[in-house]
């Protein structure tokens, strides 16, 4: 098919989805009036899938490539959001959509970056910032003002790939004869989280000594961070043209994982606060919380007034509807490594466990992977976990 240029992907547009979208509008419109008749099921996912799977990704297209060059992006984007509405089992939409939505994509490393962290692309991997805040210069961003909200490299690359996205549309941007629109989304509206920013920064081992050794350089630390990503959140949403505050924000911080739930009181907690009191001042709240942060869910859940959990591993699911009760929300489910294995086995086994675990009660549950779906996993392994996941719980 002439319309990817980058990917090699399979034909589908005979295919008729018809029955799904309705089956699956039906069940979303449930689960959202809680009277579901089983949980939602979905697998999250980015372009990663198909830049870093050599099935796809023939050409050896380079992440370096995708994060400088707009044209590759947006390309990118449609034919991954191709694969998702055409190839990728679950509980959403599939099939052509009125019109394609394209987003700027600086995956993760957006926060530390913008503050100066040098990105690093390394072979078969996504990019990363790297820490550059060391023992003999940590407290050089505290002689700086905050960095402009549209300032440095990569803000400015933001801003000229979302207008791009932009003129490109306004010209007659089209995908498998569908108009293509800007999301308006670009990473810099929103944030991965103070604790997350500031440990990519300084380094995560750094940082955790620094809340034992130095505990004052920490708090320092940490408000400046808060207080230049909640600047730039209000600056880029306002260009974007979106509302200050967020609905239904899923607000985010997986480095909290590394922290005590006394720790987490001292040095996150009040960060936490001006977010969430920011942003999202009535709610409803929800938090991305990959690793092991479970024993800071009722502290985040009572404190902050958390109602949603969209989780990774480990997770103890029946402790979870236990602690939680019926009326909290969590979207979680097999670890991510069991999507990868040769077989499936051992990802239906756990699916079964997890929804054997009393986590269904009071039906506040989606069944999805923990979290983020790996590159390279089997579309069979997918269609199995959705499949099983729909007889087990229906």
């Amino acid at each position: 098919m002439t319309d990817f240029t980058y990917f090699d992907l399979p034909d589908r547009l005979g295919a008729d989805f018809a029955a799904h979208n309705e089956a699956a509008r039906a069940l979303w419109t449930a689960f959202a009036e809680n009277v579901p008749h089983r949980a939602p099921i979905r697998l999250n996912t980015n372009p990663r899938m198909l830049m870093l799977d050599p099935a796809y990704n023939r050409k050896g297209l380079s992440y370096r490539e995708y994060m400088t060059d707009p044209e590759v992006m947006g390309q990118c984007i449609l034919e991954w959001l191709y694969w998702v509405r055409f190839l990728l089992p679950g509980d959403h939409e599939k099939g052509l959509p009125e019109v394609w939505r394209v987003h700027v994509d600086f995956q993760n490393f957006y926060d530390a970056a913008w503050l100066g962290g040098p990105v690093v692309f390394d072979a078969g991997q996504i990019p990363y910032a790297a820490p550059f805040l060391h023992d003999d210069n940590k407290r050089m961003l505290f002689d700086r003002a905050h960095p402009g909200p549209f300032d440095g490299g990569w803000a400015e690359r933001g801003v000229y790939f979302s207008e791009y996205f932009e003129h490109k549309s306004a010209r007659g941007w089209t995908f498998l004869g569908r108009p293509v629109e800007p999301a308006r989304v670009v990473s810099f509206m929103l944030t991965d989280g103070p604790f997350t920013t500031a440990a990519a920064l300084r380094g995560p081992a750094n940082l955790c000594m620094d809340l034992l050794m130095d505990p004052d350089y920490a708090h320092e630390l940490l408000d400046y961070v808060t207080d230049a990503l909640m600047a730039r959140m209000r600056a880029w949403r306002n260009v974007l043209g979106h509302p200050p505050e967020i609905p239904d924000w899923i607000a985010a911080d997986d480095s909290v994982e590394m922290l005590s739930v006394e720790q987490y009181r001292e040095f996150v907690l009040p960060r936490h606060r001006r977010l969430y009191d920011t942003f999202s001042p009535r709610g409803p709240r929800g938090i991305h919380l990959c690793g092991n942060a479970q024993h800071l869910f009722p502290v985040i859940k009572h404190e902050l007034q958390v109602t949603s959990f969209d989780t990774g591993f480990p997770v103890d699911f029946g402790r979870f509807r236990r602690e939680m009760g019926k009326d909290t929300l969590l979207s979680g489910g097999p670890r991510a490594p069991l999507f990868v294995e040769d077989t499936p086995e051992l990802l239906l086994q756990e699916t079964e466990r997890i929804l054997r675990s009393g986590i269904l009660e009071g039906g506040r549950f989606i069944l999805q992977e923990g979290n983020n779906l790996p590159p390279r996993t089997p579309l069979g392994h997918c269609e199995a976990f959705y499949r099983h996941g729909i007889e087990l719980n229906e």
